[in-house]
């Protein structure tokens, strides 16, 4: 995209402007990894279903939790703000019970299918929580990103950097037709996952959905600054 320099963008979001930012295991953005990892791991053992069983609930609801607070998700007149972590346990659920395919899109198969998969997700969380307690887009997306990573998170920022007012077809269009146009770069800073009980990379690799998240994230950051 024009006026878009999508590499210092990755290179300061992994390594920060200061010492106290990037991406390194007591990091803020590292919130993500272990999140990611945690229910990846199900995933990758076959055992989805698993994430919503009595011995696993709680957990499921504190990784998704914290990864939430973590970015923002619990402050000012937030959705969350006088939740328990119990609260989530109707999404682990919607999660638990979700199809194989949800897990493996990614933004270099955002087919016309895959897409209408991806938002009937997003409205699949709010019903989870019924009307009372509708997600924002948000939200919505961040817990899909956190889960899955297979759409970016469309936050104030990332609208902004990519040049989207809200979430959707053409948004996840757009998305797409960024990474086509960008596919070397993207596929090139699908960093490893890091860790939690060691601070080293995993054998799991940042989605390229999680990559342009990255990218139109750090944008929008930018120009909150220079405004």
């Amino acid at each position: 995209m024009l006026g878009v320099d999508s590499e210092a963008n990755l290179r300061e979001f992994l390594r920060g402007r200061t010492p106290s930012e990037g991406r390194h295991p007591e990091g803020r953005y590292a919130s993500f990894d272990y999140c990611y990892n945690y229910f990846q791991s199900f995933r990758e053992s076959g055992s989805i279903q698993a994430l919503a069983s009595p011995e696993n609930l709680q957990s499921s609801c504190l990784h998704l939790g914290f990864f939430l607070a973590s970015w923002g998700m619990f402050r000012g007149s937030s959705l969350l703000l006088n939740r328990s972590v119990r609260f989530f346990a109707p999404v682990i659920r919607v999660i638990a019970s979700s199809a194989i395919r949800l897990w493996e899109i990614d933004a270099h198969v955002y087919t016309e299918d895959n897409i209408r998969e991806l938002l009937h997700f997003r409205r699949t969380i709010a019903e989870a929580w019924g009307p009372q307690a509708a997600p924002s887009d948000i939200l919505a997306t961040k817990i899909m990103l956190a889960v899955f990573a297979n759409i970016p998170a469309f936050d104030n920022f990332f609208k902004n950097g990519l040049g989207v007012s809200t979430f959707g077809a053409k948004a996840l269009e757009k998305v797409a037709r960024f990474y086509d146009a960008n596919s070397e770069l993207v596929d090139r800073y699908r960093v490893p996952t890091l860790d939690f009980a060691t601070g080293q990379p995993t054998h799991r690799r940042y989605t390229r959905a999680k990559v342009i998240d990255m990218v139109f994230f750090m944008e929008g950051a930018k120009k909150a600054r220079a405004a």
